[in-house]
């Protein structure tokens, strides 16, 4: 009698089932979440997120920092083709100086009639022999209105000037006044003076 020997598998056991991570329950947590709610409630969701989506853009734009370049102004000034020149000493148009009330005065007139205006001191000497050149630049330039402060400048300004008739030239504190000259005392209403006759000079020529 043959005896039967029956072989028994031994099976593997079950894999252990992996604990499951917080995402993963928040990810299904959530597609459950959207799964009840209806399309009716979705769009309105969807809606109010737009609203304050454009709620934040505009209070952005309104309050936030402005980092665009400057819009150029349109009105910018548009000079004319005269050219007022200022002629003064070494200390240039320094604040405090009659040079200085006189410069002021020069803009206040180029506000009023465009005209453009530039200054020239007298650097070395303060001598009419080393002023003259600087003078005889600004004659050979474009300067139609030579304005003279100082001894020495309008000492050569006014010599120069029956030489220069369709040159206008404004002598500060001293000269004479004469065809294409006029005299400005110093004093408290300097700079108004000085606009004055330059605007007087430049409507003359325009």
């Amino acid at each position: 009698m043959t005896k039967q020997v029956r072989q028994v598998t031994q099976s593997r056991p079950a894999a252990a089932r992996r604990p499951e991570g917080g995402i993963a329950r928040f990810g299904r947590a959530l597609v459950s979440w959207l799964r009840s709610l209806s399309r009716r409630t979705i769009m309105l969701a969807a809606g109010a997120l737009a609203v304050v989506a454009a709620v934040v853009v505009v209070c952005a734009f309104l309050f936030g920092g402005d980092e665009r370049p400057p819009v150029p102004d349109t009105r910018a000034r548009h000079y004319t083709e005269i050219d007022a020149c200022l002629l003064t000493g070494k200390d240039g148009i320094t604040a405090g100086t009659p040079a200085a009330a006189v410069w002021q005065g020069m803009q206040d007139a180029s506000l009023k009639t465009h005209a453009r205006v530039n200054y020239q001191q007298v650097m070395g000497e303060q001598s009419a022999g080393n002023a003259r050149p600087y003078l005889n630049g600004m004659l050979q330039g474009a300067c139609e209105v030579v304005v003279a402060v100082g001894g020495p400048e309008v000492s050569v300004a006014a010599e120069a000037a029956p030489k220069y008739g369709k040159t206008d030239f404004v002598l500060v504190g001293g000269g004479h006044s004469g065809d294409n000259v006029s005299v400005v005392r110093t004093g408290a209403g300097l700079r108004a003076d000085v606009a004055s006759a330059i605007e007087r000079a430049v409507d003359a020529k325009s």
